[in-house]
């Protein structure tokens, strides 16, 4: 019997010229009536492609700005508008300004996961599954202020051996994955691929047989002819690992590494956003302007 809130999203979507997009690490039965699953550029860039006129996005609020951004034409909305990003609110776009008034000559290099006014302050953005590219392509005499994951910047760092100046911030999901664990894991299921994204700490990311986005994990572990994985990234992209690999099993590193601002989002409020057209999202103009060319700066790169 199908969910009576399910056949309500479904027929509002239709009314309303609508599409869902879903991140990775949302509920599972959001993903389920979702048109699109994916990272958070990947579901920008579907909503850039799409003729539908209303995109719900379901998500944190970083990315829903960036789909406004990238398709000014329509209208974005957010099922629960307190779905933010505990990464992004560790770094203001004051406080950037006034570290880049230490480092005059430095770029910039903006993670994804930062609000629309702190991407107008960056030179170019990137995403976990990009961020090395970004980085090579600035010259080697130039100075690199990274921010707001010093995670995913120390990460890069040691792979392309480049110094770079960090800013403080970090996904607390992905720093309650600890190594300890991982080991312990390890020793219950020694066959198992450890699969981790970049958001971990070092010793974590140390452990890994790969080191990948949301994306780029669901790749490996469909690329791959290991029957046992151990997961280092946020638990709702289990749901989606299970779907397309039934046959395969995968262990979270721990059940804690669960974003609650993620998972702010339900079917019911997705049913509610679509009835009631709201919380609608948007960029003032002056902020998106400058945002859209750190974005596209990427974009051209990639």
């Amino acid at each position: 019997m199908t969910d009576p809130v399910v056949e309500r999203i479904f027929e509002l979507k239709k009314k309303h010229n609508a599409i869902i997009l879903a991140h990775n690490y949302q509920r599972g039965e959001i993903q389920d009536v979702a048109d699109y699953v994916g990272d958070s550029l990947g579901l920008s860039q579907q909503a850039a492609k799409t003729d539908a006129e209303l995109i719900v996005f379901c998500g944190v609020h970083f990315m829903a700005e960036t789909a406004a951004m990238l398709c000014p034409e329509k209208t974005v909305i957010m099922p629960d508008e307190n779905a933010g990003c505990p990464m992004a609110s560790m770094i203001t776009a004051r406080e950037l300004r006034e570290k880049k008034k230490l480092y005059p000559n430095v770029k910039v290099v903006c993670y994804v996961n930062s609000t629309a006014a702190v991407k107008a302050e960056s030179d170019i953005c990137c995403t976990s599954a990009n961020a090395k590219k970004i980085v090579a392509s600035i010259p080697e005499n130039e100075e690199i202020l990274f921010v707001p994951d010093k995670s995913l910047g120390a990460y890069v760092s040691s792979c392309l051996n480049r110094k770079m100046i960090f800013w403080e911030g970090y996904c607390p999901s992905h720093h309650r994955i600890l190594a300890d664990q991982i080991v312990k894991l390890k020793s219950e299921h020694p066959d198992a691929k450890i699969v981790v994204h970049p958001e971990c700490t070092s010793d974590v990311i140390a452990l890994a047989d790969h080191v990948a986005s949301t994306t780029g994990i669901i790749k490996y572990a469909s690329g791959n002819h290991s029957k046992e994985y151990i997961v280092g990234t946020e638990i709702g992209i289990l749901h989606r690992l299970r779907q397309e690999n039934p046959e395969k099993i995968f262990i979270p590193v721990t059940p804690l590494s669960d974003c609650p601002n993620m998972k702010l989002n339900t079917l019911e409020k997705v049913m509610w956003s679509l009835e009631d057209l709201q919380y609608v999202v948007t960029v003032p103009e002056e902020i998106a302007v400058k945002a859209r060319k750190a974005i596209q700066r990427m974009l051209d790169l990639s």
